[in-house]
């Protein structure tokens, strides 16, 4: 089967209220009309409705950067999932590795996201991979594997509603990019362990996607293998010249 492919653009803790809103026009423009991708945009909470106001009617889809794992309670500082949907929010990523090494992020506090996320009916986007030294030991497909387990709790209707991005953890705002092969046999990796846990049309229908240092240079390479459906994309996202060669360079099927 032909998966649609999906460029993200994950805009981190950057830009300011206009810059952003300015950028949103920009994508949006860019990408209005196109049928053959998908394209979403995770800026900071802060900006999420000003982006949504500017990508309205575009096609963009308007994600979210993290989300907190109850639906609402005393969590001084959290976002609810439901609040997100609330606020126009349909994707939210999961399991960055930023988070998972800088803020200490476990396999337990993503289950409690993954879980409530998915029942106030948001796409999660879980984000797998391993650091340099778990590729240097040959572990990465261990590491991946395991990250993945979380998937388990995910019930049959909501399937429809998960897809995973492998961003290894030394490729990020390192400059340092997998080879296309790296990349495949990674996303082939994480296909077949999905298909243990949530079947074999899960894991042929599931959005698999790469991050780690994407940039128009690289990005159709990289988007050319055949478990490869899409780029989460960092840096290169932050502006139009280099996302919208990122965005053109989405296959056509």
């Amino acid at each position: 089967m032909t998966r649609t492919p999906v460029i993200a653009g994950n805009w981190k803790m950057h830009l300011t209220r206009r810059k952003a809103s300015a950028l949103a026009r920009a994508v949006a423009a860019h990408h209005a009309g196109a049928v053959h991708r998908r394209c979403i945009l995770f800026p900071a909470f802060v900006h999420l409705d000003h982006v949504r106001r500017n990508i309205r009617g575009s096609g963009v889809v308007l994600g979210a950067q993290n989300c907190w794992g109850k639906k609402e309670g005393a969590f001084t500082g959290e976002i609810s999932p439901y609040m997100l949907r609330d606020m126009g929010v349909e994707v939210v990523l999961l399991g960055h590795s930023e988070r998972r090494h800088i803020l200490g992020e476990t396999d337990a506090l993503l289950t409690d996201k993954l879980k409530v996320a998915l029942r106030a009916k948001l796409e999660v986007l879980l984000c797998v991979g391993e650091t340099r030294s778990e590729r240097e030991e040959g572990r990465t497909l261990d590491v991946v594997k395991r990250q993945l387990r979380i998937l388990r709790f995910v019930k049959d209707h909501q399937i429809p509603r998960v897809g995973v991005a492998y961003e290894p953890v030394w490729a990020i705002g390192t400059g340092l990019t997998a080879t296309p092969a790296q990349a495949q046999e990674a996303h082939a990796a994480i296909r077949e362990t999905v298909a243990r846990i949530l079947g074999d049309e899960a894991a042929e229908n599931l959005p698999v996607l790469y991050g780690g240092s994407v940039k128009p240079g690289n990005a159709a390479e990289l988007l050319s293998q055949p478990d490869v459906d899409g780029a989460l994309v960092g840096g290169a996202s932050l502006s139009i010249d280099q996302f919208g060669p990122i965005l053109d360079a989405a296959p056509i099927a």
